[in-house]
């Protein structure tokens, strides 16, 4: 039986009429790399701030490592929401000293996080004196005080520059695999969720549209075998008894078939021989941002990707 270290029931939080969250259930397996993916509001903040006590839920039940949420259980998640609340005038090891008082930490592991996070060797420099990725990374140090089991993550690579979107990504990798710690991911960029989920939680407008595996999102964005021809409808009823595909879309004279490109050949022969003009065939596939502004409903509002990202 697969252990969860969060789930969530029913999550929903209101602000008078306005719905943030609505009946939000989340489920997070031990060992995930969950990418939290939707547009800004669409409440991903909300449900981690409520997850984590900041917030109080209107409606719902919250689950950590098993069993109802308490203080106690809150001691094994460590978090980062938004951006890292830092003493500007204090280095890096002085911030660390600072909040391991709270969280819990020796010296041995302070100097352990700074050097993970690749900021061992800043000295004396203030956090006033570093940069964006800098102080994301430093955010994550924090975070990791008290060994969390799960860390959870708002928007970590907001704002970063590539190198710093990398710095961080492969920090993520490193303390999934080398530490054994869970974590949960928000971002509107799915660039990045992609290079290191292994599920997904796709959320619009406070709803939970879907989890999904990397392997079920990758099944799903397969090829399509795209075809023009003269008698659109005598060509669907031609595949469909020759290769026994279902799922293919027709519009006006073009037809959408999901089959592996290599059938292609086979599926222009089968059409002319039973009569069917194919004036064009081409391939192509359904991307990753594709699938989720479908399922956001967001494919053909106004600009599409560019209101995604």
């Amino acid at each position: 039986m697969e252990e969860y270290v969060l789930r969530t029931y029913g999550l929903t939080k209101k602000y008078g009429n306005k719905i943030v969250l609505n009946n939000v259930n989340l489920g997070i397996k031990k060992g995930d790399i969950y990418g939290f993916i939707g547009p800004n509001g669409a409440g991903k903040t909300t449900a981690m701030k409520a997850i984590l006590d900041l917030v109080t839920p209107s409606e719902g039940a919250i689950e950590l490592f098993g069993m109802p949420r308490t203080s106690g259980s809150l001691n094994r998640v460590g978090s980062l929401i938004e951006a890292p609340g830092l003493y500007t005038a204090c280095t890096a090891y002085e911030n660390m000293k600072r909040f391991s008082i709270i969280c819990g930490g020796t010296d041995e592991d302070i100097r352990f996080y700074l050097r993970m996070v690749g900021l061992e060797g800043v000295g004396n420099k203030k956090v006033g004196a570093f940069s964006l990725g800098m102080k994301q990374r430093l955010g994550i140090a924090i975070a990791l005080l008290g060994n969390p089991e799960l860390l959870i993550l708002d928007e970590p690579v907001n704002g970063l520059d590539p190198m710093g979107m990398r710095d961080v990504r492969d920090i993520i990798q490193f303390i999934n695999k080398e530490r054994g710690v869970t974590f949960f991911i928000s971002s509107h960029l799915l660039g990045e969720l992609e290079k290191i989920s292994n599920v997904y939680g796709i959320i619009n407008c406070g709803m939970l549209l879907e989890e999904i595996t990397a392997e079920e999102l990758e099944a799903r964005c397969g090829f399509n075998v795209v075809v023009k021809c003269s008698e659109p409808e005598k060509a669907l009823s031609v595949l469909k008894e020759k290769f026994s595909i279902e799922n293919i879309t027709v519009d006006n004279n073009t037809l959408t078939i999901p089959a592996d490109p290599a059938l292609s050949a086979k599926i222009n022969t089968e059409l002319v021989t039973s009569g069917v003009m194919v004036s064009e065939l081409g391939i192509n596939r359904i991307s990753y941002e594709e699938y989720l502004l479908n399922r956001m409903g967001m494919l053909n509002v106004g600009s599409g990707v560019g209101q995604y990202a």
